[in-house]
């Protein structure tokens, strides 16, 4: 079992950053994928960025070069660098952790740009 635990959520306007942080614990394995999913009112849940424990990144569209994902593997930690935030940023973001065909969720936290 991973638990998960996120940080780094708030209110900001338009262009500024924020930074997502988080941690996870557990029973992990060495080979896994880490990453960022969000979900905004009346959306389904979609995935932002993920890296795996070897450093490979995948962003969506909508992100790529605003958005920096990294990892901490000896700490198991990962990080979501936003930057020039827009509204249709606003959500709740999620961090994953992937290992062995099973899928861990964080509690969520939210985020929301102001227009």
């Amino acid at each position: 079992q991973v638990q998960l635990v996120e940080s780094g959520g708030g209110l900001v306007q338009t262009g500024g950053s924020l930074r997502l942080s988080c941690a996870a614990s557990g029973s992990m394995f060495s080979n896994n994928v880490m990453g960022w999913y969000r979900q905004a009112p009346g959306k389904q849940r979609e995935l932002v960025a993920t890296i795996t424990s070897g450093g490979s990144t995948n962003y969506a569209d909508s992100v790529k070069g605003r958005f920096t994902i990294s990892r901490d593997n000896a700490k198991n930690t990962a990080s979501l660098q936003m930057n020039s935030l827009k509204p249709e940023d606003t959500a709740v973001y999620y961090c994953l952790f992937s290992q062995a065909f099973y899928n861990y969720w964080g509690q969520g936290t939210q985020v929301t740009v102001s227009s």
